[in-house]
């Protein structure tokens, strides 16, 4: 199972689209066994959540996130997990052992400088 972080620096970062990296958390039997990093592209609509997606994350994990970029993971069959916080790793390791459920952080504003 692979697990994707929005993440600032090393903690989960409170909005997808504005993040500066993604982590990715490759984890077997319940336990990680790869983490990968790479920068936040910048922003198309659209374009993050396909990367993520094509990157192979089965799982997103964010602070919050817009509607249209949840739909777009929702398409893809890519599991949305937003209201975390604290350390990226931590949070996918919370994930891995059922203590992180989705908090429902979806904004539905639109606004042009703000990832959907």
């Amino acid at each position: 199972m692979m697990i994707a972080v929005a993440c600032d620096g090393a903690m989960v970062t409170g909005h997808f689209g504005h993040c500066e990296s993604f982590s990715f958390f490759t984890a077997e039997n319940g336990v990680i066994t790869k983490e990968e990093s790479i920068p936040n592209p910048g922003h198309k609509p659209g374009f993050l959540p396909n990367l993520v997606a094509d990157f192979g994350a089965e799982v997103i994990i964010a602070g919050g996130m817009g509607a249209h970029a949840a739909g777009i993971f929702g398409e893809r069959g890519v599991k949305v997990v937003t209201g975390a916080e604290g350390p990226a790793r931590a949070a996918a390791e919370s994930y891995l052992a059922g203590k992180l459920q989705d908090k429902g952080a979806i904004c539905a504003h639109h606004h042009h400088d703000h990832e959907e």
